[in-house]
């Protein structure tokens, strides 16, 4: 593991960042951090690596997005949240797409006196399926309005092709997709307009009747007035210094309309500071759950009660707090199944140790394992964000990825790579993953894909008032490559994107289980195809798909190393190439 050497600067400033209090907080941490069970032996940087590298491959990508956060340095909790970005296949060719998100400069919000970014947007570029992208923002129109934050994908009409929402400061954006490379706003026809700070947000069928609903997670309320600092040695008012807001739930109507359903669902109080949002079945009874990362307070977990209506039960889960029970500032939470037990585990990015929850059925909540998997000690060096589980070399065992970057300034951080040891522990390889690593920005949001079809999960990075960072995955040289199986999976029953079904994959003694989850990490949504790595095993034994609406398909000997598209038994006919269905 690396220990990261940052200038007297940096360091003076990271810790003004926590106050007098988390200083003290930090100094005892470390000590304790370097007797941590499970903690990763140092790795040479010379060391060739078995695994997969990173290249940053931008400029060879066509790719020339620069985020804005509309002033040349950071004066507000508005710019310094960062934005977002999703990759979805918005034209139905195959290849995945890239929407990026940014911020821009507001009359009377930002007010530097030579603000940065004026004619700032959102961009979507197309794939071209050669390892480049085309910019199609103006004739997609997709550019956006106000000062975006997070986006989530889905086709909530189920007319087979993706939609999109935005979330903006004191506003929101429902594109439509017109199936002819266009798109068409139509929040207020849609009636999912949010006047509020809204942040992070999630498509997902809450009650299952086969069209995705809509969460809006709402953080502050925003007074760009507002100059009272809550800690003296914040650069700026920070999220103490206002009033935190309530989120929100629109319930699909199924004719293009949606309705506001937050009290009803009991998803409105108490107010909260949502920062990431994401949704999963965390006790397996085949009903999506909300978790709500919230900043500077308890976060929550809606459990869905299968009548419309969620209780908040992350204190008797457990997830709630951050370690010893402080309130960190969460981001970007991600529920996957990291152990391969059969049950959906938690982590939440923030600006101390993260938090790794592993559940655990057979006590009944999740039990916070940050430390023993060694995830604490790489962590504390950082202030992270945007994150994902993926199997990168493609092993059958989910490793982390977490884009990190300064909070208050932009202080430039390395991003952490994570290789899970498949014992419940982790080790940092960063510095044998690729040069990338050893370089700084000040990331925020990240979405991972394999947008070039060849098996191998890619990454792109936003970072704040910079150019955002494509990164392609290279397999390791001179060794055999481990094997792999992505799915497409179309509803008809369910909703037609098939979010929320769970799939179950045995390869000889591997075991993996996969749920299609919409929204994960920070502000991001990532590649919607599920994935599973599957290392020398060249085909799945069987495959178990359960449908959210309650369909549950077999498929057995599947070949391994291809893009399975499957169809829920339904309406239509399954499709089911490289398997038999029964």
């Amino acid at each position: 593991m690396r220990l990261k050497q940052h200038t007297r600067t940096e360091i003076s400033r990271r810790l003004c960042l926590f106050g007098l209090a988390a200083m003290a907080g930090l100094a005892i941490g470390s000590i304790a951090l370097a007797q941590m069970p499970g903690a990763p032996a140092n790795v040479p940087a010379s060391t060739v690596s078995k695994f997969p590298t990173y290249e940053d491959v931008t400029d060879k990508a066509h790719l020339n997005f620069v985020n804005s956060f509309g002033e040349q340095k950071l004066s507000s909790v508005l710019e310094s949240a960062g934005q977002g970005c999703a990759w979805f296949d918005y034209n139905n060719d195959g290849l995945l797409d890239l929407y990026v998100l940014s911020g821009r400069y507001l009359e009377g919000v930002t007010d530097h006196s030579k603000p940065d970014g004026k004619d700032a947007t959102n961009h979507l570029y197309r794939n071209n399926g050669d390892g480049t992208f085309t910019d199609v923002t103006q004739e997609a129109g997709v550019a956006g309005k106000g000062f975006a934050m997070g986006v989530t994908v889905g086709d909530y009409d189920n007319d087979g092709y993706e939609d999109i929402y935005v979330t903006n400061w004191n506003s929101s954006i429902l594109y439509h997709n017109n199936g002819d490379g266009t798109f068409t706003d139509v929040t207020e026809k849609a009636g999912v307009q949010n006047n509020h700070w809204g942040i992070g947000a999630a498509f997902v069928d809450y009650d299952r009747d086969g069209k995705l609903d809509l969460f809006v997670g709402n953080y502050l309320k925003f007074d760009p007035k507002v100059k009272k600092v809550f800690y003296s040695a914040e650069a700026f008012a920070g999220p103490l210094d206002y009033e935190g807001d309530s989120n929100r739930l629109f319930h699909n109507n199924g004719d293009g309309t949606f309705t506001d359903v937050s009290e009803r669902a009991g998803i409105a109080n108490p107010p909260g500071r949502a920062m990431g949002v994401t949704v999963g079945d965390f006790d397996g009874d085949g009903w999506p759950d909300i978790y709500v990362a919230n900043d500077q307070m308890e976060s929550y977990l809606y459990h869905n009660n299968h009548d419309g209506t969620f209780t908040n039960v992350a204190i008797e889960q457990n997830v709630a707090y951050g370690t010893n029970g402080d309130t960190p500032s969460a981001m970007g939470p991600i529920f996957a199944d990291y152990d391969n037990h059969g049950a959906l585990d938690l982590f939440v990015s923030d600006m101390r140790y993260h938090r790794l929850f592993r559940n655990s059925p057979k006590e009944g909540f999740f039990i916070d394992t940050t430390a023993d998997a060694g995830i604490a000690r790489v962590a504390g060096q950082y202030v992270g964000w945007g994150d994902a589980f993926l199997d990168f070399d493609n092993d059958g065992w989910k490793d982390l990825f977490i884009v990190n970057g300064g909070l208050h300034w932009l202080i430039p951080m390395e991003d952490s790579l994570l290789h899970n040891n498949g014992n419940g522990t982790f080790t940092d390889i960063s510095d044998e993953s690729g040069s990338y690593f050893r370089t700084k920005k000040v990331g925020r949001g990240a979405c991972f894909a394999d947008y070039d079809n060849d098996g191998y999960i890619d990454a792109f990075i936003v970072v704040l008032g910079g150019k955002g960072i494509l990164l392609h995955a290279k397999p390791p040289v001179g060794s055999a490559r481990n094997h792999w199986l992505t799915l497409k999976l179309t509803g008809t029953k369910s909703n037609r994107d098939g979010f929320g079904a769970r799939i179950e994959a045995v390869a000889g003694d591997l075991r993996q289980m996969v749920e299609n989850v919409p929204q994960s990490g920070y502000l991001s949504q990532h590649d919607p195809r599920p994935h599973f790595g599957l290392g020398s095993h060249t085909q799945v034994d069987r495959l178990t798909i359960h449908w959210p609406s309650g369909t549950v398909q077999t498929l057995e000997n599947v070949k391994a190393d291809q893009i399975l598209q499957v169809t829920e038994p339904g309406e239509r006919q399954a499709a089911t190439p490289g398997g038999s269905s029964r």
